[in-house]
């Protein structure tokens, strides 16, 4: 049975990338054209007993191969249209290069080329960093709210972003990152309102949200409350492969096909078929089964948080994440547990769990573990997890682990003190990074996940900010951007 409301003229049954694959094996197509391997002929066997024939089969080439070569079939467009009904959007592209592309377009068709810049939440993904570079935005932050007892920030709320339009009144659009990696979500529909009294578009990074338009009790939908455009990931709560995303884009404040040039700009020449047909086929799914599938998820997820809050010193957040000034919804299929009450590190539970137990955890820091729920998951892997973590809390002694230097909120935010791009560009120096405060960071360094930036090109490193990067690191946080990994050095505009 459908839900939402589609399209009653628009027949969701159909799947038509999927489709069209089929009847490609159907009639034995075979093209002197890459991909080389040529279905897995040409496939190692090692390679194939590893990955499987399966996925080489339906490695084909999009035009000409699964359509023509002047794509006459429009298989892809007509998948578009499909996933643009069932989300109440008014247009969609899908991407084969993840929501980090696709987030990079929305920027550069909202604000590339405009000399006032871009607000953008600072709790933002790295790769709105790497938008930044790349088009020469000049980016004005907006600070995230900040619960410096948990050291945990909270996106910015529509006051925020009204004073951010009050002070910069000529920037292009607003960026806001709803859901976070962390589950928790914005008031969308209050950043839209103060959005729009200005006649400026709304952009929302929405990478962990591709499941929110098919079930009323998850948080709130950037389509349904007048996002412009909205990027989701596919395989991050859908049922993609990696890399699959999708940009959604509705009204006439961003032009769809500007839009959609601008992702022509940074997209692959060779998209891979297996990730828009795995799109295609989710969009199917949800609009067939969605609602009941996201409902015995998210029963199941009510059971994880009762089962794992009945260990010893292990906090479910839930009533913690949302309120005047914390979030303003929360996502329950983000299962966040804190764990310093253990006086173990998020680092060392994830850790002991992947070796002890084979399990891995979706996120993890200085404090904290999570649990990334999907309709995939059933009594038996929640029972795994809940037994798992038991197992940890009770052979684990309760003693210090290794000590962060936590910085106040202030202390953390730094000082931009060129753009980002000219700072990344720029000729760099490499400092011991312990000695670098006043120099300004040529590159980013961003604790992954959730892939936050805490030191952005162009900014001023501060010495608070350096204590806590180093202290991070030796207590296994993990920051893979820097030339330095291990952030003994760091990259800094030359003097």
């Amino acid at each position: 049975m459908l839900g939402r409301g589609y399209s009653t003229i628009v027949d969701h049954s159909k799947a038509p990338l999927v489709d069209a694959l089929a009847e490609y094996h159907r009639l034995g197509r075979y093209g002197f054209t890459p991909p080389g391997h040529r279905q897995g002929r040409g496939t190692d066997q090692r390679v194939l007993d590893a990955l499987g024939a399966d996925a080489f089969r339906s490695d084909v080439l999009a035009t000409p191969g699964v359509d023509d070569r002047l794509s006459r079939g429009g298989y892809l467009k007509d998948a578009e249209k499909l996933m643009a009904d069932a989300v109440g959007a008014e247009t969609a592209f899908f991407s084969t290069c993840g929501s980090s592309l696709s987030v990079k377009a929305a920027m550069m068709s909202v604000a590339g080329g405009s000399k006032g810049g871009l607000l953008v939440a600072r709790d933002s993904h790295k790769s709105i960093v790497a938008g930044l570079i790349f088009s020469g935005v000049q980016p004005h932050w907006i600070t995230p709210r900040w619960d410096a007892e948990r050291h945990f920030s909270h996106p910015p709320s529509p006051e925020q972003v009204r004073k951010a339009w009050d002070e910069h009144p000529d920037a292009a659009g607003a960026l806001i990152v709803s859901p976070s990696a962390y589950g928790t979500c914005a008031d969308l529909a209050g950043i839209a309102e103060v959005c729009h009294e200005r006649g400026k578009p709304l952009i929302v990074d929405e990478a962990w949200g591709a499941h929110l338009p098919f079930h009323p009790d998850l948080p709130t939908w950037a389509m349904d409350v007048g996002a412009d455009v909205c990027v989701v990931s596919v395989h991050k709560m859908g049922a993609g492969f990696e890399q699959g995303s999708v940009f959604h884009h509705q009204g006439d404040l961003i032009d769809s096909k500007h839009l959609s040039s601008c992702a022509d700009l940074l997209m692959t020449t060779s998209p891979n078929v297996l990730l828009y047909s795995a799109i295609d086929g989710w969009r199917r799914q949800m609009v067939e089964r969605g609602h009941e599938l996201l409902d015995t998820a998210l029963q199941l997820a009510e059971r994880a948080r009762t089962d794992l809050a009945a260990i010893p010193d292990i906090e479910v957040m839930d009533e913690a994440l949302c309120g005047v000034e914390a979030s303003h919804d929360l996502d329950r299929m983000q299962v966040l547990m804190d764990v310093s009450a253990t006086g173990a590190t998020g680092y060392q539970v994830a850790d002991w769990l992947r070796e002890h137990r084979r399990i891995d955890m979706g996120l993890c820091d200085h404090r904290r573990i999570q649990a990334t729920l999907s309709i995939s998951d059933d009594k038996s892997t929640i029972d795994t997890l809940v037994d798992a973590l038991g197992a940890w809390r009770a052979q684990h002694e309760v003693q210090p682990g290794p000590r962060l230097r936590l910085p106040s909120p202030e202390e953390l935010q730094l000082e931009s003190v060129m753009l980002p791009r000219d700072a990344f560009f720029a000729s760099i120096d490499t400092v011991p990074f312990a000695e670098s405060a006043g120099r300004i960071a040529a590159e980013q360094v961003t604790p992954y996940p959730p892939g936050i930036p805490v030191i952005v090109p162009g900014e001023q490193i501060d010495q608070a900010v350096i204590e806590y990067l180093r202290s991070g690191v030796d207590a296994g946080m993990n920051v893979p951007d820097p030339a330095d990994p291990e952030l003994k050095t760091i990259r800094v505009v030359a003097r």
